[in-house]
């Protein structure tokens, strides 16, 4: 077996399929692995250059026991709270949105008295959307729709018709006045690759993430989580071979129709190899694998229908390695502005932010002291923004395309003008930006897309490019591109139904036993102290609660425990 991609995806399904006792060989462009999880390092500051938010946990911990270990084993984890803090355009000051259920209920109170209520019920829905999600969507490649008869699902119904008919935007206005609220509640759209006004009402589901599980950080930032999924896959036998370019899956006529006989790839050197498989594993971004290694007569996906999808938004990237503490900012910090439906709506359209635009920030420094010399700090910050490769590529001090560094110049004026940071762009030592055009080039991302395809109603569940091709047999797909969709979770899960497919299995349902959503004390695991330390300074801006208490490389005993060169069950 051949998989193509060494992002998240491609590591996970490798990893399974080789632990299922296949022999797997996988092909990364890249000189390194992790794909959109990737990675930058310069003058002694370390950066993610893609996810930063750990969420569904038990979606991750499931994939690493399928491998014979667990989250706790393989990461170090650090439950943040405050989860993340908000600035408001126009409000004097920030918002931190704490850990937990009732700390989020007491800050609705706090808010707009009366509203924690309707955050309970809230919360309640998501909760139980998130679970039947789970059980009953996630987990299934909707091969047969016979799993939506299922009585849990049929129960529902009439929820789930009105949260698929409705807008996130138009449940939460519905129910919360306050504009800072319907923004906490609406910004998890934008993981989804998509907007409030445009994403289904049932991603409600995603504030049970947030708002009720908790926001973790694996220390070593999602570099760790991609190097600890490198190492299991290389113990269960996979063949990595990293600056090897898939040109070409290879094809011939079996009695059936067309099957995968191979993959055509070059190395680093440009030396031209074709390596046989009776499976194909297409990991990577799937119009680039339909259009540039399929001919057009074996693509599933012509090119008609991607006219009719939506890539979702670009990014423009900036890491920042800043000189001295910046205590203003929590470990993740938002700044939403007030008119948000224009933000949007440019993003849409392909024009420029404005001025004033939405913009995340990661200081994984308030939490991490390996990822900044001491005393100082590492910033990731992303401007979501037109998906537009035209825009360019970013580059090192300065030097990416004049419309990169324009948006990621805003941005740090913003920063420091809302953040109360006014020599903020002095204090920058390191800078490295990145455009829709390095998405384009570094992972083949359709029209330079920094998500994956959007997760509109049209382009959810099993609306959304399946994990098989429907032309050549043996040519399966995993990634952020088909289902069950964005994030590093989903593209775990989809290596799970890579794995069932192969298995025959069809239906609803993990591998293994149930994953079942955690939620409180549950999210700590077993040994760990409810004490809050390793926090670089003090307050609620950056306390921390251990989350596993295992420190990587794993031990011995933590790694017997896991049941390490075990089976799981099927």
């Amino acid at each position: 077996m051949t998989v193509i991609g060494g992002g998240i995806s491609g590591l996970a399904a490798a990893g399974l399929l080789a632990r299922e006792g296949h022999a797997v060989q996988l092909l990364e462009q890249n000189d390194t692995l992790g794909g959109r999880a990737g990675r930058w390092e310069a003058g002694g500051f370390r950066f993610d250059t893609g996810p930063s938010w750990y969420l569904m946990p038990e979606v991750i911990d499931h994939w690493f026991r399928l491998m014979g270990s667990s989250a706790a084993a393989e990461l170090r984890l650090t439950r943040l709270d405050p989860g993340y803090r908000v600035f408001f355009e126009g409000s004097a000051q920030p918002v931190d949105v704490p850990a937990g259920r009732d700390g989020a209920v007491g800050l609705f109170d706090s808010l707009s008295p009366g509203s924690g209520e309707s955050l309970a019920r809230y919360l309640d829905e998501a909760e139980d959307a998130y679970g039947v999600a789970l059980e009953r969507f996630l987990y299934d490649d909707f091969s047969s729709l016979r799993g939506l008869a299922h009585p849990k699902v049929l129960r529902r119904a009439p929820q789930l018709a009105a949260m698929l008919a409705q807008s996130l935007h138009g449940r939460v206005s519905r129910r919360f006045s306050d504009v800072r609220e319907q923004q906490i509640l609406g910004y998890p759209a934008v993981f989804l690759g998509t907007t409030p006004f445009h994403a289904p009402a049932l991603y409600q589901l995603m504030s049970h993430l947030d708002l009720t599980q908790g926001v973790l950080y694996p220390q070593g930032g999602f570099a760790a989580l991609v190097d600890a999924m490198e190492r299991l896959a290389r113990e269960a036998g996979v063949h990595i071979l990293t600056g090897a370019r898939a040109t070409g899956i290879v094809t011939g006529l079996a009695p059936g129709g067309p099957r995968v006989e191979g993959v055509a790839w070059t190395d680093a050197q440009g030396r031209v190899h074709r390596t046989g498989a009776s499976v194909v594993v297409g990991a990577a971004d799937l119009h680039h694998l339909e259009t540039e290694l399929l001919p057009e007569e074996l693509r599933t996906h012509p090119e008609a229908a991607w006219n009719r999808r939506d890539p979702g938004p670009g990014a423009v990237l900036a890491c920042l390695g800043v000189r001295g503490r910046l205590p203003q900012l929590a470990h993740h910090s938002l700044f939403f502005t007030r008119d948000w439906r224009d933000n949007f709506d440019r993003i849409r359209r392909g024009t420029a932010p404005a001025e004033a635009t939405s913009v995340y920030v990661s200081r994984t420094s308030a939490t991490d002291q390996a990822v900044a010399p001491p005393g100082d700090e590492s910033l990731f910050v992303l401007v979501p923004s037109a998906a537009v490769p035209e825009w360019g590529r970013g580059g090192v001090d300065g030097a990416g395309a004049p419309e990169v560094e324009a948006v990621a110049d805003a941005a740090v004026r913003q920063m420091a003008t809302w953040a109360g940071i006014p020599d903020l762009a002095d204090r920058v030592v390191v800078r490295r930006t990145f455009g829709p055009a390095d998405f384009v080039h570094d992972v083949n991302a359709w029209r330079g897309g920094a998500l994956g395809l959007a997760h509109t109603l049209a382009q959810s569940a099993f609306l959304r490019p399946g994990n098989a091709s429907r032309t050549v047999d043996g040519l399966l797909y995993a990634g952020a591109s088909v289902r069950p969709g964005i994030g590093v979770p989903m593209c775990l899960i989809s290596a799970e139904l890579v794995l069932k497919r192969i298995r025959g299995v069809h239906g609803p349902g993990p591998v293994g036993p149930p994953v079942v959503p955690l939620r409180g004390e549950a999210l700590l695991g077993e040994g760990t102290s409810p004490e809050r330390n390793g926090s670089r300074e003090s307050g609620a801006a950056a306390s921390e609660a251990p989350v596993s208490g295992a420190t990587p490389p794993r031990a011995a005993a933590a790694r017997a425990g896991a049941g390490a060169g075990s089976r799981w069950p099927t």
